[in-house]
């Protein structure tokens, strides 16, 4: 089962480049980053996401056109469905992990996804010296970084 939390369901459109984005929170985060904005994450908490409340979330927010996991849960099989289901829908589904690399089926159910943990030090994924990358898949099933085009929109 994963789990998120409503309250901080979000229309973002600085996370994934060119799209915008219904960014869900996923609690039960696998990471424990130092200077985690989200700290709470770490615990069971929040509801538990089904196909249906996606449905309703992606109703109720016209114009979205990826769907964002901001983080995995700790069933990953269910957040797979999720997004084959979110997929089927016509969206593009994105997965932020905190992990340093994700399992290679990951590559197959997403559109997007970004890995790394946050590091305090190399800054966020919109710095020029972040440790995390973005992946993009290309329209021949290939994986390209785009970390770059975030930073080239970071707010000086």
């Amino acid at each position: 089962m994963i789990k998120y939390v409503p309250e901080m369901t979000s229309v973002v459109m600085e996370e994934i480049p060119d799209r915008v984005s219904l960014a869900v929170e996923i609690s039960n985060c696998r990471g424990n980053c130092v200077g985690c904005h989200s700290p709470f994450l770490r615990k069971d908490i929040g509801r538990e996401l089904t196909a249906d409340i996606i449905d309703r979330l992606v109703a109720d927010n016209f114009g979205v056109n990826c769907f964002l996991f901001l983080g995995e849960g700790r069933d990953p099989e269910a957040l797979l469905d999720l997004a084959d289901h979110v997929r089927s829908k016509g969206l593009l589904a994105a997965v932020y992990s905190g992990r340093e690399e994700v399992e290679e089926v990951f590559w197959d159910h997403f559109d997007y996804i970004k890995l790394g943990p946050y590091r305090p030090e190399c800054g966020p994924l919109n710095s020029p010296t972040t440790n995390q990358r973005l992946y993009r898949r290309s329209g021949e099933g290939e994986w390209e970084d785009i970390t770059s085009r975030l930073q080239a929109r970071r707010v000086h």
